[in-house]
């Protein structure tokens, strides 16, 4: 997703005006390389798959939601980046009707700070609360304090309104280099990319993006949504009932990975 410029968020401007006002200003530059990209984010980093994950059983793993193992079933993770908002509510509605697990990538300023019963409704109900960072800060642009503080301060407010501390955080962009995955391994974070989106924030067509979503579904995916967006919401029921009329089971992001377990400073896609 395009980020938002040290300016821009400090004016408020929206997420999708700031995108697209970026896109325009940097013709051919970082920004619109980023749109274009489908799959594996602007950071270029060695990625670990989630097979090669399982491979090697954890002592301890943090799947927490149902019982499926990912070694035999077809698993899909349902993942949502920079809420909550006031879209989150509905969606929540929606997985917990269907039984569908997600992982919540969360912002802080704006977003964790506004809607708290949220992040602590979205906990109670089984999905995974992750970090997005606090403001969406381009992490590889920022000084390491800069990135610590980034990424602390999501991680303590989710721990002070859950009581469990995020032990996963996706990179904005996903723009990640190795200062970024040395102060992950400090703070205890993996870092998760996808394998899947629908650039959700280029359009509020549900069908859209429902229709790009079920084009690059695979076994072991990780599908990128923003729960912010007004079409995406919309397009989670179609996306759910269609995957599961091929075969697919929805699981967090742990579970995906489990018998085995993230590690801290490491790349999942």
């Amino acid at each position: 997703m395009p980020s938002l410029t040290k300016k821009m968020r400090k004016t408020g401007i929206p997420f999708r005006a700031a995108a697209t006002r970026a896109v325009r200003a940097a013709g051919v530059g970082a920004a619109a390389a980023c749109l274009s990209l489908a799959l594996s984010g602007c950071g270029g980093a060695d990625t670990t798959a989630p097979s090669a994950v399982r491979a090697h059983p954890a002592t301890t793993q943090a799947a927490r939601f149902g019982t499926v193992d990912c070694r035999e079933a077809k698993c899909i993770a349902l993942t949502f980046d920079a809420g909550p908002s006031e879209n989150s509510a509905r969606l929540l509605d929606i997985l917990e009707d269907r039984q569908v697990p997600a992982t919540f990538f969360l912002l802080g300023e704006r977003h964790i700070e506004k809607y708290p019963q949220l992040v602590r409704r979205m906990a109670d109900e089984g999905h995974e609360v992750a970090s997005h960072t606090w403001d969406h800060a381009i992490l590889t642009e920022l000084e390491p304090d800069e990135i610590r503080e980034e990424l602390e301060r999501p991680n303590e407010e989710i721990e002070r309104l859950t009581g469990r501390r995020p032990t996963l955080m996706r990179p904005p962009q996903g723009r990640t280099d190795d200062t970024v995955h040395e102060i992950c391994r400090e703070l205890g974070l993996a870092e998760v990319l996808w394998t899947v989106t629908a650039k959700d924030y280029t359009t509020e067509d549900s069908a859209l993006i429902q229709r790009r979503v079920l084009a690059q579904a695979d076994r072991d995916g990780i599908i990128l949504l923003h729960d912010i967006y007004a079409g995406t919401v919309p397009a989670v029921p179609g996306i759910i009932d269609a995957l599961k009329e091929r075969g697919f089971v929805f699981v967090t992001v742990p579970q995906l990975l489990a018998p085995g377990k993230a590690e801290p400073g490491k790349v999942y896609r």
